[in-house]
């Protein structure tokens, strides 16, 4: 006899790419759960840098959204970046689209809020997934209190350890190649930073990354360092004590962090990047979103508008499994054609960006002169992104 399920779709992971999807889903009137396994607000690591098209993704679904969000605070309204070449020469990239910096331990929180102000969706926080079975019927989850739920759709939307992915994708872990580690930290009163500009600081000591310092707000810093797994392995390089170690002896940081304060520990993260061999995002009864689907932006580092531009194209498809009542995995490819479409193209194009950049200090040095010239450094950013 067929298991009728308790839910239309059960969203794992309240983060920008569950979150968005459960925003999306409103108003369709299916029954949507949304787990996490944090109670909120949590932190997350991360550089604390919202990118302006996670921002317009979210108003094409309703002003409001984005309205609410920039009410919070703390936040740093950004408008430039500032990139430092391995020479020491700088340029600035302004950008067009309105965004800002704020820690995620408050981002993550205002986006749950608007779920629950704008949606009917169910919310469960401290909710620990432990098994999760795909059946003919039904998505089966067990929680680690034991609480067992069923859902028509499951979607991973639960970073890049994501326990869905795991489950229900026994494939190799992603090639160090294709995986970067960052760490981060939070300081104060750093001198010489600007609100409303964002840093990056390149060096030969550790291509293929970048230490970056963003303003997130309060007078706060997010500082941090990421490099690409394989050479984190290959030097046996220890990412918390170099970014300590950078910010006393890098010559455009050291001056200025003699006076900071460090506020608590360096803290680690990973990247699964994207732009490589993509690994399939779906399956019978489920999809991934985000982070959990190994769709960080080589180049830039960020995730945030691929976990939320994600989220909305998880959720047209879920409106449409329910409409054609087809669950299945050769229904649901729809889904990874869809974000191979629109988020592929520039997440290939970024991943070799950075492999040629990451290898050739040469070409960061020649950028930053060519930036300086008139009609090249609008070039550049366009290239950039």
């Amino acid at each position: 006899m067929p298991i009728e399920a308790a839910y239309d779709i059960a969203l794992v992971g309240a983060g920008p790419a569950g979150t968005a999807c459960a925003l999306a889903l409103r108003g369709s009137g299916l029954r949507v759960l949304l787990l996490d396994k944090a109670t909120f607000p949590r932190d997350k690591i991360c550089g604390d840098a919202v990118p302006g098209h996670a921002l317009k993704a979210l108003r094409q679904l309703d002003p409001a959204y984005v309205d609410a969000l920039w009410q919070l605070e703390p936040r740093d309204d950004v408008r430039r970046s500032r990139i430092v070449a391995p020479s020491g020469a700088g340029f600035y990239m302004h950008w067009n689209l309105r965004t800002f910096n704020s820690p995620r331990l408050d981002f993550d929180a205002a986006l749950l809020a608007l779920v629950r102000e704008f949606t009917d969706t169910e919310i469960r926080e401290n909710a620990l997934l432990k098994t999760l079975e795909i059946t003919p019927d039904c998505a089966q989850l067990q929680l680690a209190d034991g609480t067992e739920i069923t859902a028509r759709l499951v979607i991973g939307c639960d970073g890049a350890n994501s326990a869905v992915g795991r489950r229900l994708l026994p494939e190799p872990r992603l090639a160090r190649a294709h995986h970067s580690a960052g760490v981060r930290a939070y300081f104060e009163n750093v001198a010489g930073a600007e609100s409303g500009t964002t840093e990056f600081f390149f060096s030969q000591n550790y291509l293929a990354g970048y230490c970056w310092l963003f303003p997130v707000g309060a007078g706060r810093y997010n500082v941090g360092l990421g490099m690409l797994s394989e050479l984190v392995a290959k030097h046996k390089v220890d990412l918390k004590q170099l970014l300590l170690d950078t910010v006393k002896t890098h010559p455009e940081l050291a001056g200025r962090f003699r006076e900071a304060r460090q506020l608590g520990p360096v803290l680690g993260f990973g990247l699964p990047m994207g732009g490589g061999r993509q690994r399939p995002c779906s399956g019978a009864r489920f999809m991934l979103c985000g982070d959990a689907a190994s769709l960080i932006d080589p180049l830039q580092g960020h995730g945030i508008d691929m976990a939320v531009r994600s989220g909305i194209m998880a959720a047209a498809q879920a409106r449409q499994c329910v409409t054609q009542n087809d669950f299945s995995a050769d229904f649901m490819r729809a889904y990874d054609a869809e974000v191979q479409r629109q988020l592929g193209p520039v997440l290939a194009r970024n991943y070799r960006l950075m492999r040629l950049l990451g290898t050739r200090p040469w070409l960061l040095n020649l950028g930053a002169r060519l930036a300086q010239l008139p009609g090249l450094g609008r070039r550049l950013q366009r290239l950039l992104g």
